[in-house]
């Protein structure tokens, strides 16, 4: 097929733009076990320093989709080195930052810079190689762009404990100059197509910055908020939604729209997107759910969550290849069927969750995780991307990234709600039943006095206070064990889904590798 020869140029520049597509995912999660250091090195308030996280998600989620068409007017080449250095230089200046106005600034510029660079290298990966090397370039790609987020926390952990928070970012630098020049130099997959900016439709870019921005603003900040209850999230929604009228108006009028969604008539491509969003929740879900239980009831450091997060990495390294192997070999329905099977049972183990579970309770839950994101990521990939013609690859492959981060987004978002409803329904039951003179209830009340008493303290006030926290946190075990029964339906749901996805035959032959 022309313009897909295999050469080591072409090789080792394809590499340089995963390492880059890996420090743009990564930088998702980097900060999150370390959020209590910036703030205090920022002199934040609780409410402002999560949109040092905020921020970084909402400018990436708008450039994602946009990048699709930059990159097309622009070249491969341009647009991915752009990206780099930009996304290195606002790396300097986060760990220059003196207030949290000014992080928060630099953490929404890097970004959007660096969001251009994911969709591009899934693109890349089916334009610039030919199918029969798929095998190997898939498991790649949805390995760093599953094990990046998985491993973020862990990162982030070590850093912040060996040096400070602001290595978290002067990390990106010297990587980051590599991935640009290396790009500059060895990248020239397709030519730029200068006459699409010619009718750039502004007011489309516009109109999917609001509508992205405000819908990622509501699913971040909804639960925290009561949703509705508050006003900034209900004006917030209004806007969403009439932006996103505007936006999907002019998508499917103009000629040349700012994002085109036209690959959402090939039903492959659709419903791909469908199970991207889906593992995007299993994705982002669980490795927020599982450093929450860690953390507030086990009582980890970061530094002790990331250690007992990292079997998922490793399970996912190691179960790359295999999957590389029978993604060439065996039905990507059956693969996809097996990864959200997997995935079911890792969430219905964790659902006997207790207050007990250390490192060794949760081996299964993380290896099962591990492996079906694998299983889950490279055919859905293929599914989604690997038949469409390369001209539509480029928008097509921007779409797909943002089901999948929309899906964790959304995904945490009905998380949190459920977590923060089920938590009172369960505190709820657990105060009735040690109220009303419950034997067992005054028992445990009376051994935590006489300790308290032993230490010379107020000892009836001290043991209702840890009576009260006990109660708390077996309410937040239970909350959690009925989320894991939650996912555990949605994963198991999904396979009756599998069967309106259609095999994919070999893609389009005599398709260039520079589409435009």
């Amino acid at each position: 097929m022309p313009g897909q020869e295999v050469t080591s140029r072409k090789i080792f520049g394809f590499f340089a733009m995963v390492f880059g597509m890996f420090m743009a995912i990564l930088d998702i999660q980097i900060v999150s076990a370390s959020l209590s250091e910036i703030q205090a090195g920022l002199s934040a308030s609780a409410d402002e320093i999560p949109w040092v996280q905020t921020s970084y998600l909402i400018a990436e989620v708008i450039m994602i989709p946009l990048s699709g068409l930059l990159s097309r007017a622009f070249s491969t080449r341009i647009i991915f080195t752009l990206s780099a250095v930009g996304f290195t230089l606002m790396s300097i200046m986060c760990a220059q930052a003196q207030t949290i106005s000014e992080m928060i600034v630099w953490r929404a510029l890097q970004g959007f810079v660096g969001g251009a660079m994911i969709p591009t290298v899934f693109a890349t990966a089916f334009t610039a190689f030919p199918p029969s090397k798929r095998g190997i370039i898939s498991p790649i790609i949805g390995m760093v762009a599953t094990l990046a987020p998985t491993i973020g926390p862990t990162v982030g952990g070590y850093l912040t404990d060996l040096f400070s928070w602001h290595w978290l970012f002067l990390v990106n630098v010297i990587p980051g100059c590599l991935v640009a020049l290396s790009v500059w130099f060895l990248v020239d997959f397709d030519k730029p197509d200068w006459k699409l900016l010619d009718n750039f439709d502004w007011t489309g870019l516009f109109s999917m910055a609001i509508f992205l921005g405000t819908l990622e603003y509501v699913l971040e900040e909804g639960a925290t908020k009561g949703w509705f209850e508050d006003h900034l999230i209900l004006i917030a929604t209004i806007v969403s939604g009439l932006a996103a009228i505007l936006f999907f108006y002019r998508a499917l009028t103009l000629k040349q729209p700012i994002v085109d969604l036209s690959a959402f008539a090939d039903r492959n491509f659709w419903t791909g997107c469908l199970f991207s969003f889906v593992m995007g929740i299993g994705l982002y879900g669980l490795t927020y759910l599982y450093p929450v239980y860690l953390s507030r009831v086990r009582g980890y450091s970061a530094l002790m969550i990331g250690e007992t997060m990292f079997l998922t990495g490793i399970v996912m390294f190691l179960s790359a290849p295999i999957v590389g192997r029978l993604s060439m070999r065996v039905d990507p329905r059956i693969l996809m069927a097996i990864g959200f099977f997997g995935f079911g049972l890792g969430t219905l183990e964790a659902s006997s969750i207790t207050k007990d579970w250390t490192f060794n309770e949760l081996v299964i839950p993380q290896v099962l995780r591990g492996f079906s994101l694998m299983m889950c990521m490279v055919p859905i990939n293929n599914l989604s991307l690997g038949t469409l013609p390369p001209m539509r690859l480029k928008n097509a492959s921007g779409l797909f990234n943002l089901t999948r981060n929309l899906g964790g987004a959304v995904g945490l978002a009905v998380i949190n709600t459920m977590m923060n409803n089920r938590l009172d329904l369960h505190l709820a039951r657990l105060r009735e039943s040690i109220s009303w003179g419950h034997t067992r209830a005054e028992e445990v009340l009376a051994a935590l006095a006489g300790q308290f008493q032993a230490r010379g303290s107020d000892a009836e006030l001290a043991a209702v206070k840890q009576m009260a926290a006990i109660v708390r946190r077996e309410a937040l075990v239970f909350a959690m064990s009925d989320v894991f029964t939650a996912l555990t339906l949605l994963f198991f749901a999904l396979l009756l889904l599998i069967p309106l996805t259609r095999r994919p035959k070999p893609a389009p032959a005599g398709a260039g590798g520079g589409g435009h």
